[in-house]
C-alpha cells in the first residue's frame, strides 16, 4: 500500500480508469485508483457498450462528439481494438408527439455535423420490414452509431495508464475519508491509509455512499437492468441497427450470432444483481411484440447490471464548494460507458489545468439541483 498519493480515484470502471488515462498523460506522477472488485468488472462490464451521437441536450452532444472521436481512433492511441461495431441507431417513435421530438432532436444533432436523419413509418418499414410497426408513427435513424467492448476499452485504457504510472489497487474498498476542517487529508482502506489532498468519486452506482464518507449528499441511485441474450439467431439480419422502442423501454441488437435483449428496469434504487423469470418472461414478450419471427429465438441466459441515476438523467462533475479537493465524476445514468473517454479528459483538465477546456463541464455541477438548473435528457437509457 502506497503511503501516499497527489491524486485518489475511487472507481476503476470506465469513468475512473480514463480521467487515470489522462492525468497521466498530462504528466501526473502520482496517481492512484482503488477497484472494491476488479477493474472495468462492475456496472461497466455489465452494460450493452452502446455507442451514439444522438442526443437532446447540448451537453450531451460535447461528451459523445469527443468520446466518438477516442473510440475512431482508438487503436492508434491505445493499442487495442476496441471492437466498435458501427451498426446504426434505430429510435422507433410511438406517436406524433414522440416523432415531434425526434425532429427537434435532429435539428440539434445536424447543427453538431451528426448525420442522423428521421424517417417516415413508411421508410423504416422498407429499412426493416420484420418489425412490427402497427403503432410506430415513425424513427430517427444514424448509422453511424453501434457499440463497442466494455471489456476491451477500459482494459486497453488501464493498460494505457498503467504505461504513465497509475497504480491501480484492485480488490481495495476505501471505509473512509479523512479531513482537517473542510479539507481532505487522506482515505483509509482494510490495507490502510493514503495521505492525500484530491479525491475523484468516481464510484458509479456506489458514488452516494462514496460521498457520505466525505460528509456530502450526491443525488445518485442504483437502479438494476437486466439483459438476455438468445442462443444463435438467423431469422434476422447480421446488419440490423440497435433498435430502440424508447416507449416501452426495449431495445435490441445483434450480439454476434445472437441477439442482445434489454430487461426491465427496478422502480426502486438497490443494489440487487439477480435475473428473474419474470423479467426473462416481459423481456420476451416485448421482443416478440415488436419482432414477431422473435417467437422462433430461445433465451439463453441473462444477467443484471446497475445504471447509476442522476435526477435529470445527466452526468454530475467537477468540485465540491463545501469540501476541498473532493471532486465528482458520477451520474451518468446509463450513459458513462459511452462518455467515459471525454469524461475522463474533462475531469483531468479540470484538475491538473484548473478547468475543463475540452467541454463547458459548469452546467453538470451538482449545485444546479438547489439552483433550479436540472437539464432534462430526453433521449436516456432510463425511463423514469
Amino acid at each position: 500500500m502506497t503511503r501516499t498519493a497527489d491524486i485518489v480515484i475511487i472507481g476503476g470502471g470506465i469513468i475512473g480508469v480514463s480521467i487515470a488515462y489522462y492525468l497521466g498523460k498530462m504528466g501526473a506522477k502520482n496517481v492512484v485508483v482503488f477497484e472494491k472488485d476488479l477493474i472495468g468488472m462492475g456496472s461497466t462490464g455489465l452494460c450493452a457498450g452502446g455507442i451514439r451521437r444522438q442526443w437532446s441536450t447540448e451537453v450531451n452532444m460535447h461528451f459523445a462528439l469527443n468520446a466518438f472521436e477516442v473510440f475512431q481512433n482508438f487503436k492508434e492511441e491505445f493499442g487495442a481494438s476496441p471492437e466498435f461495431h458501427q451498426i446504426g441507431y434505430l429510435f422507433l417513435a410511438r406517436d406524433e408527439e414522440e416523432l415531434e421530438t425526434f425532429k427537434k432532436n435532429i435539428e440539434l444533432q445536424n447543427r453538431f455535423g451528426v448525420p442522423s436523419k428521421l424517417l417516415t413509418r413508411e421508410e423504416v418499414k422498407e429499412g426493416w420490414p420484420f418489425l412490427n410497426l402497427e403503432d410506430v408513427f415513425g424513427g430517427a435513424f444514424c448509422h453511424t452509431d453501434g457499440y463497442a467492448g466494455p471489456s476491451e476499452v477500459t482494459n486497453a485504457i488501464a493498460k494505457g495508464a498503467r504505461g504513465y504510472g497509475v497504480k491501480f489497487l484492485e480488490k481495495t474498498e476505501v471505509i473512509s475519508i479523512e479531513m482537517t476542517g473542510n479539507r481532505i487529508v487522506s482515505v483509509t482502506t482494510k490495507e490502510g491509509s493514503v495521505e492525500t489532498r484530491t479525491v475523484v468519486n468516481a464510484a458509479g452506482p456506489y458514488a452516494a455512499n462514496v460521498g457520505k464518507l466525505a460528509g456530502v449528499e450526491i443525488p445518485v441511485n442504483p437502479i438494476r437492468r437486466q439483459l438476455f441474450v438468445t442462443d444463435p439467431f438467423d431469422k434476422i439480419p447480421p446488419s440490423v441497427p440497435l433498435t430502440i422502442d424508447h416507449k416501452q423501454n426495449f431495445y435490441f441488437r445483434r450480439e454476434m450470432e445472437c441477439v442482445l435483449l434489454s430487461g426491465p428496469q427496478d422502480k426502486e434504487p438497490s443494489f440487487n444483481l439477480t435475473t428473474d423469470f419474470n423479467a426473462m418472461v416481459e423481456t420476451a414478450e416485448k421482443a416478440m411484440y415488436r419482432v414477431p419471427v422473435f417467437e422462433k429465438a430461445n433465451i439463453a441466459r441473462g444477467w443484471a447490471g446497475l445504471y447509476e441515476i442522476s435526477p435529470d438523467n445527466h452526468a454530475i462533475l467537477g468540485k465540491i464548494p463545501e469540501v476541498e479537493g473532493l471532486i465528482l465524476a458520477v451520474g451518468f445514468s446509463g450513459h458513462g460507458f459511452q462518455h467515459g473517454p471525454a469524461a475522463g479528459m474533462a475531469i483531468a483538465e479540470l484538475i491538473w489545468n484548473g478547468k475543463s477546456e475540452t467541454i463547458d463541464i459548469a452546467p453538470l455541477a451538482l449545485t444546479r439541483f438547489k439552483e433550479g438548473k436540472a437539464i432534462k435528457e430526453s433521449l436516456t437509457a432510463f425511463k423514469d
